[in-house]
């Protein structure tokens, strides 16, 4: 089978390398995807946001299966694209992928169906978020409603914060149409989990649980990014509770949207938040995490182009997942500046070197090819992931492979997975 993969990020590079590894897979096609990714297929010129081009390249070129790797894509409607042309696509529709593109819809799906969440309001005029927020004693979270790249979450420990946050969303568009309406939450306390499932409209198969970090400092300090690292497993999820999470908020929102008649095919990613009273969601994506599917997809044994077709299919029922019970830990590398104002074409060098290492993969993030050198050209750069006997050993192991690795610039956060060596 010839599949066409779109995206060119970490998480596609992740997934690229892991298909390429099918006995199914004939020819792998990477629209745009990135210089990591040249030895696993073929790229091609095509932005992930021009639908015609994306589906008139599978048309042409035999594609039994486009992956859809970023969110943008699928809010856009290139699932429903590929499907009125005939072709199979791994993702959800556009009408489902508003559990990730409209926050305001998923609080709404959220309340209709008992899923716990922090308590919330959505805004859509600047005044009235103002008044709201003026009214509350306590902390509290403002979000960009829209698509905003992992960076549209603000958490205010002072109104005056806030409203100052409110204003810079929806007055002086710092992100743009995805500000137009925004989410003000209570402030929950706790760690944050990773829960990604495959679903097919009726089947949900949970995998393995991880642990990303936002903020892009030590200790999770400072501004939230798309993340700087992650883990997997983590042990803040044990059976018991991912027993109840399934239950109270993946059955549950799968059925919703049943319901609603935007029945969700591909990768539900719930952002959980574990506190005293229980898991609380605290956001939901519609495709692999970035970076927890590094770690996750070094663990997967399964053949995912045979997951991802039961999937579309809908006989995800009938499939086993095998994991590799050792734990894997990502490291990104990111420019200095970012989640800011940084620069790019800085040249990178050590990539080889650090692959050479056992149980290590370099997964380009930001990276692109400048006069036959290898540059930077994002802000998060590289995703160091290795695999190890124990976490201690795989954290180890990342942080070698990370140190042979240079860019002028470079940062990294030095305590990814500690949370859980603690």
């Amino acid at each position: 089978m010839k599949v066409l993969l779109v995206g060119s990020g970490g998480r596609e590079h992740a997934i690229a390398w892991k298909l390429s590894k099918s006995k199914n897979l004939d020819k792998l096609f990477i629209a745009p995807g990135n210089p990591g990714m040249i030895k696993y297929g073929t790229t091609v010129d095509i932005d992930v946001n021009d639908t015609a081009a994306l589906v008139d390249f599978a048309a042409n070129n035999d594609i039994g299966l486009v992956v859809v790797g970023p969110e943008d894509p699928l809010a856009n409607g290139l699932v429903d694209a590929c499907e009125s042309a005939g072709i199979k696509a791994f993702g959800p529709s556009a009408a489902a992928a508003r559990l990730e593109a409209d926050k305001g819809f998923a609080k709404k799906i959220m309340k209709e169906n008992s899923i716990p969440t922090a308590e919330g309001r959505v805004f859509d005029n600047y005044p009235d978020a103002k008044s709201y927020i003026a009214s509350r004693d306590e902390s509290v979270v403002v979000k960009a409603a829209g698509l905003a790249k992992g960076k549209g979450v603000h958490v205010c420990d002072e109104p005056s914060e806030a409203i100052n946050i409110a204003e810079k969303i929806m007055c002086e568009n710092i992100y743009g149409d995805a500000g137009r309406t925004i989410v003000v939450e209570e402030k929950l306390i706790g760690q944050e989990a990773s829960i990604l499932a495959l679903v097919d409209g009726r089947t949900i198969y949970v995998l393995e649980s991880s642990q990303d970090h936002k903020p892009v400092g030590e200790g999770d300090t400072g501004l939230n990014t798309g993340g700087m690292g992650a883990y997997s497993p983590t042990p803040l999820v044990n059976e018991n509770m991912l027993d109840q999470i399934t239950r109270e908020v993946l059955v549950p929102v799968v059925d919703g949207m049943n319901r609603c008649g935007s029945p969700f095919r591909g990768v539900l990613y719930a952002g959980i938040m574990v506190t005293q009273a229980g898991p609380r969601v605290l956001e939901f994506n519609v495709r692999f995490g970035d970076p927890e599917t590094q770690p996750v997809l070094m663990r997967l044994k399964t053949d995912l182009l045979e997951v991802m077709l039961a999937v579309c299919e809908g006989r995800l029922d009938k499939m086993t997942l095998d994991w590799d019970r050792r734990p894997a830990v990502c490291v990104v590398m990111s420019s200095g500046g970012y989640p800011g104002s940084y620069e790019k074409g800085k040249e990178i060098t050590g990539v080889e070197n650090a692959m050479e290492l056992d149980d290590v993969m370099v997964f380009h993030a930001g990276t692109k090819i400048e006069n036959g050198k290898l540059v930077t050209a994002g802000g998060r750069v590289l995703g160091v992931t290795a695999m190890g006997d124990t976490l201690k050993e795989a954290q180890k192991r990342a942080y070698e492979a990370v140190d042979l690795i240079t860019f002028e610039g470079a940062y990294c956060r030095r305590d990814i997975g500690s949370k859980a060596l603690k």
